[in-house]
């Protein structure tokens, strides 16, 4: 191992072949942090021209989770003081991350055990190489805290076959390693006992080929086999309309269904559609600023400062969301997504 970077909450280093980054928060998930998310962006900058790293590993301590989403105890404590501008900071950077790690010109390999949602599947979903195992629970879970589905995650919804992506979006169901791969989350399993096994083979050879060599098939897994009555409960054009289907359904998928979109801040959920749906057309980038547009309005004019004390602070879990039902006036979901003018998320830009 070469001379590295070492903090309490990230282990940065070269390890033979290999650029090697480990989330070291396991405690906590491996919540990403904001010095996190910039220490990681840093080390890309740094081996993007560095002739000796020849591969990334990404990876995380502890058996729970790879990261269970980005740490908001400071975005709650910044926004209900009325400080925005620290979470506009945090998601403007966090998204550029997002967006060189999927553009980044070197394999890029990522090691997802236990948990991995919002902010973690940022880090992981735009990876070159995406390992899940056993273990494996990816979600997209954020209208339940009044945000959308961000960190590039619209568009990673919007390629999943047929309505899947919106019926994950909305409902924030986890998925297991063979729905992750079937919903284009992930590429590739291979059993956690190999995993350590195969991090030494990246970084001795830097060759990807050793990935596919200890994968196994992933066997059809419960989006697989529901796909045709997905595609038939969430193909409404409102999240209402997806109600009334779901309500009017009788199956134990509708109804487990219409239990978790209940429980999302109408908003959100409107706009996470929209987002979804647009996610369709357009890149990566096009998708993270249509996402940093509801963030930025997100803490003073959306529902994700009421939606974090409901479900994380107090734990009463009873929000009071702005809108009382789902149907949430087209307006106000146009409003969400305005043009941020000067303000506007750019893959280069640092004004907040």
């Amino acid at each position: 191992m070469m001379k590295g970077t070492e903090s309490a909450d990230i282990l940065i280093r070269k390890t033979g072949r290999a650029g090697h980054i480990t989330l070291n928060r396991p405690d906590a998930l491996n919540a990403l942090t904001a010095d996190m998310s910039v220490a990681i962006e840093a080390a890309l900058d740094d081996w993007r021209a560095d002739a000796s790293v020849e591969l990334i590993i990404l990876d995380a301590a502890g058996p729970k989770a790879f990261c269970a989403g980005g740490d908001i105890a400071d975005l709650y404590a910044q926004g209900t003081a009325g400080e925005y501008g620290f979470g506009h900071a945090f998601w403007k950077q966090e998204y550029r991350l997002n967006l060189k790690i999927a553009t980044f010109p070197k394999p890029v390999v990522v090691f997802m055990q236990g948990f991995t949602m919002g902010g973690g599947v940022g880090l992981a979903g735009h990876a070159s190489h995406r390992i899940v195992g056993e273990s494996s629970k990816i979600a997209m879970p954020e209208c339940g805290i009044g945000l959308i589905p961000d960190v590039g995650g619209s568009f990673i919804l919007a390629r999943a076959p047929g309505q899947v992506g919106v019926y994950l979006g909305l409902t924030g169901t986890r998925m297991e390693a063979e729905d992750a791969i079937y919903a284009t989350f992930a590429d590739h399993f291979v059993p956690e006992a190999d995993w350590d096994r195969l991090k030494s083979a990246l970084a001795e050879n830097a060759n990807v080929a050793d990935i596919t060599d200890m994968a196994q098939p992933a066997r059809g897994g419960v989006l697989y086999q529901n796909q045709s009555e997905i595609d038939a409960l969430f193909a409404g054009q409102t999240p209402a309309e997806i109600q009334n289907t779901l309500a009017a359904s009788e199956t134990e998928f509708a109804q487990s269904a219409a239990k978790k979109l209940g429980k999302g801040a109408p908003l959100a959920l409107a706009c996470a559609l929209a987002t979804i749906r647009a996610g369709r057309e357009g890149d990566l980038s096009d998708a993270l600023a249509r996402e940093y547009r509801f963030s930025y309005r997100s803490q003073d004019q959306g529902d994700f400062i009421e939606g974090i004390r409901a479900q994380i602070i107090d734990r009463d879990f009873t929000p009071k969301w702005r809108h009382a039902t789902l149907d949430v006036p087209l307006d106000d979901v146009n409003s969400m997504l305005a043009d941020l003018g000067p303000h506007e998320w750019t893959a280069t830009g640092d004004a907040a």
